[in-house]
């Protein structure tokens, strides 16, 4: 078992201190957030320098990098549902995900209600960089025009 400083924001290997990831994020989402992590870290193994960002979204989104997540700004809540939303994407492509997903990322099962505007504001930011797509029943919708459920697809300009 890997120790925890006492305050549980750090855990410690070889004596290095290192942040740990949030707790708040419930365990399904944090489960495939290491699971794209691991994959990313293999993809720096083959291709290199040209696959750290993979590294990298996955680390925001559990709250190992940026912001400390003991110290939520908006700027630091809207780059990890930037990272959260193209992480998990990359893990189920093609399959969709929710908005709400990212948001439980990070903000909890119990805050993630007031990120879902945020959530959504961001998803139609990505939407413009052709990094995802948003979709309502299947068909792709412009995201500040939705009204309603929505879903993320992987857009044609995300990279694996």
């Amino acid at each position: 078992m890997t120790e925890r400083t006492p305050d549980g924001r750090y855990i410690v290997v070889n004596g290095r201190r290192w942040r740990a990831s949030d707790p708040d994020i419930p365990q399904s989402l944090n489960s495939q957030l290491v699971k794209e992590l691991m994959r990313a870290r293999r993809a720096v193994k083959d291709r290199g320098d040209e696959a750290r960002f993979l590294v990298n979204d996955a680390k925001f989104a559990l709250g190992e990098r940026g912001e400390p997540w003991w110290e939520a700004t908006p700027d630091g809540q809207r780059t990890r549902l930037r990272a959260a939303i193209l992480t998990l994407l990359r893990h189920r492509n093609p399959k969709t995900i929710c908005p709400s997903e990212a948001a439980r990322v990070v903000g909890g099962d119990d805050g993630f209600r007031p990120l879902m505007d945020m959530a959504r504001e961001v998803a139609a930011e990505l939407a413009a960089e052709s990094l995802i797509e948003v979709q309502q029943k299947g068909e792709v919708v412009d995201a500040s025009a939705a009204k309603g459920p929505i879903r993320l697809a992987p857009g044609p300009q995300l990279e694996r």
